[in-house]
Order: structure tokens, then C-alpha cells, then sequence
């Protein structure tokens, strides 16, 4: 692996030659601002070409060494969108790689290099380490991520809970899954009612999750529907409520929906959205959501999306705290009540967080009775 530097009085310059002679494809190892004590007064950048000295790409230590690096793609990229900060950035390797890291993850630029400045890291110089830029900045991530959980109730009074969102997004799964987890987990008393009476087989999916939990589920057509729902539910600690899947472009039946559940204050909303959509859909979804007045964010699909700095993205234009993630179709395994910690996880190293790990080695898979029914 044949490692060559490359000078130009701006660091345009310097990536051209890298260019010209390595190709487009030649990977950055690293780059620093040179002053006249160095006797240069510009920039140099060391790279190495993409296969150099490597036969196997697919190899494993090879993967993990170009996954911290950049090609010239990638540093002309972040230079055109460095808003300004070209130069802070070229000044700290370590700051220069973490923006190249949130950047590759999916964080918006603008959000960023907001992050980085709110750290204090971008100063024009050295003085930082790698590992205290990466722990200032996370903490500034950290300190935008709000967690929500649904289900605290600290009078003991029932809870009842309204998953909004797309068609497709997985409303019916992620209410199996809660019920199971509330269920065997937390030891709550839990009801279902659908109320989606547009998709064809949808109550007889939530039916038969209802019917393998040995818990009810009724129907609701309408506002008196929901409520007569309610009532026979009384004796529920929990009552999940599956809505209709619909365009967020369909203001109609959205508006339809806000007049069943909107307004009542003993039901709190919440939003579900694919990770694997894109920044705007998701954040068109959130908007023409809002008068349904959800409280939470449930992230759902991360097992589809190459990168999940949309998490990050969505909560920085619309601050809401997220309750929930889900990473496959399996119920009741593939779902976890966020935290920080796995919120960081999914933006930084995202194969490290597969739901079904629960830090202790133990499976969320429950058996089934005679009947058929989980226990």
C-alpha cells in the first residue's frame, strides 16, 4: 500500500494532482495545511490508490480501513459543502473525518457542521485530539435526541395510543409487537382496536395478532364507534388504536382521522416513518401529519436503509422525542424502546445495532400454549 503526498497553494489544487495521477478513485489518508516554517506555504494531501497493493477488495481489514477514508469523490463533495469552514476543516484531520463520517451516514451538511460548531472544534487549528472532537460532538447529537416512553404512567391511569402514518410503514406489526412486549414484558393489561376500515384484511390481521395474545380487539368505523370501543375496554391498562395507511398527501382522510381521535385528550398520537424513504418524504409526512398532533416519533424499516442519519435530520427540522425503533417484520422480536445509546449506534456504526440483542444475550421470542396463544 503505497502511500504518495500531493501540494498545491489551495487544497483544490492539491486533490487535482491527486486526481490526475491516482484517479478519481484514489483514497484520502489525510490532509494538512503546510505555513511557511514548513517551507511550503499551501496544502498536502497523502493518498493511495483504491486498489494498491490489495488483490481482494471484499476483504474484511481492507473494508475497515477504506470505510474511514475518503476518495476524491467524496473530499470534493464535502469541500463544495463545507459552508465556509473549508479550511477549519483541512486544519484537524479528526474533525475533517468526523464531517466526512456524518456526511457519508446521511446527516444533512447544514446539520453537520452545526454540530461540529456548537462542539467548539472548528477553531482553524490542531488543538484537539480525534477522540475529544468525536466526544464533543457527539454530546452535542445527544443533546437534540429526546426519548419518549408511551406507556410511563405514573397514576395509573389506562393509556390509550394512535399509530399514525404511511401506508406500508408498519402500523399492524409494530402494534403486535408492544402488545407482546407489553404484555409479557411489563405485565399490562392490553386491548386492540383497528380502526382502518379503507385496506382490505386489515382487521383480520390485527384480529389474528389479538387472537394468538389472547386479548380483544374490536372494530371502529367511526368517532361513536371508537368511543363504544373504549368503554367495553375499560378494564385495559393499555389500549393500542391501528389507523387506516394513507398518502400524507390525502388531506381528506387525514382530516377524517383528526376528527375520530384528535382533540381527545386521553389519546396520545404517534408517527411512524420509514427510515429507508427519503429526507423530504419524511419530512413532507411529519408536516401534513401535524394536525393530528402526534407526541412521538417511531422509526420503523432500519433493517432497509443503507444509512440513518435521517433519524437525525427529521428531529432537527421537527423536535420531537422518538419512543420506538423496529428493524424487521418478526413479532414480537424486532422492535426496542429507543435510547441515546442506540440512537447513536444506528448514525456511527449501524451493523453494530440489530434488534433481538438486548445487551444480555437473551431472546424476545415467546412460546405459544395449546391454544395457539403466546406466553
Amino acid at each position: 500500500m503505497q502511500v504518495k503526498k500531493y501540494r498545491g497553494k489551495t487544497i483544490n489544487d492539491a486533490l487535482a494532482r491527486v486526481k490526475n495521477v491516482l484517479g478519481p478513485e484514489a483514497m484520502i489518508i489525510s490532509t494538512k495545511k503546510l505555513r511557511e516554517r514548513d517551507g511550503y506555504n499551501g496544502f498536502e494531501v497523502a493518498a493511495m490508490q483504491a486498489r494498491d497493493g490489495i488483490s481482494d477488495t471484499s476483504s474484511s481489514p481492507y473494508m475497515e480501513v477504506k470505510s474511514e477514508l475518503m476518495s476524491i469523490k467524496e473530499m470534493i463533495y464535502l469541500l463544495n459543502h463545507s459552508g465556509g469552514i473549508t479550511e477549519a476543516l483541512m486544519m484537524n484531520p479528526g474533525t475533517m473525518n468526523l464531517y466526512a463520517k456524518l456526511i457519508r451516514n446521511g446527516v444533512d451538511d447544514h446539520y453537520a457542521r452545526m454540530f461540529l460548531e456548537r462542539a467548539g472544534v472548528i477553531k482553524g487549528d490542531s488543538s484537539y485530539d480525534t477522540n475529544s472532537i468525536k466526544k464533543k460532538t457527539i454530546k452535542e447529537i445527544m443533546k437534540v435526541v429526546g426519548i419518549k416512553n408511551p406507556f410511563d404512567s405514573q397514576n395509573g391511569r389506562q393509556i390509550i395510543a394512535a399509530f399514525i402514518g404511511t401506508t406500508g410503514v408498519g402500523k399492524t406489526t409494530t402494534i403486535a409487537k408492544l402488545a407482546a412486549q407489553l404484555m409479557f414484558t411489563a405485565k399490562r393489561k392490553v386491548g386492540l382496536i383497528s380502526i382502518d376500515n379503507y385496506r382490505i384484511g386489515a382487521m383480520e390481521q390485527l384480529k389474528t395478532y389479538a387472537s394468538i395474545l389472547g386479548i380483544p380487539c374490536f372494530p371502529a368505523f367511526n368517532r361513536k364507534d371508537l368511543l363504544f370501543a373504549l368503554k367495553r375496554m375499560g378494564g385495559r391498562d393499555v389500549v393500542l388504536i391501528d389507523t387506516a395507511g394513507q398518502s400524507h398527501y390525502d388531506k381528506p382522510r387525514i382530516t377524517e382521522l383528526k376528527n375520530m381521535i384528535a382533540g381527545d385528550p386521553f389519546i396520545s398520537s404517534h408517527l411512524l416513518m420509514s427510515v429507508s424513504t427519503t429526507d423530504s418524504e419524511m419530512s413532507k409526512a411529519a408536516t401534513n401529519f401535524s394536525p393530528l398532533e402526534f407526541q412521538s416519533y417511531i422509526f420503523t424499516k432500519i433493517d432497509e436503509a443503507e444509512r440513518c442519519g435521517s433519524v437525525i435530520n427529521q428531529i432537527m427540522k421537527l423536535p420531537l422525542p422518538i419512543s420506538y425503533i423496529t428493524t424487521g417484520q418478526n413479532v414480537p422480536e424486532d422492535i426496542e424502546r429507543a435510547n441515546k445509546k442506540r440512537i447513536l449506534n444506528l448514525l456511527f456504526n449501524k451493523n453494530l445495532f440489530f434488534i433481538g440483542e438486548q445487551g444480555n444475550g437473551s431472546s424476545n421470542k415467546f412460546e405459544k400454549d395449546d391454544k395457539g396463544r403466546v406466553r
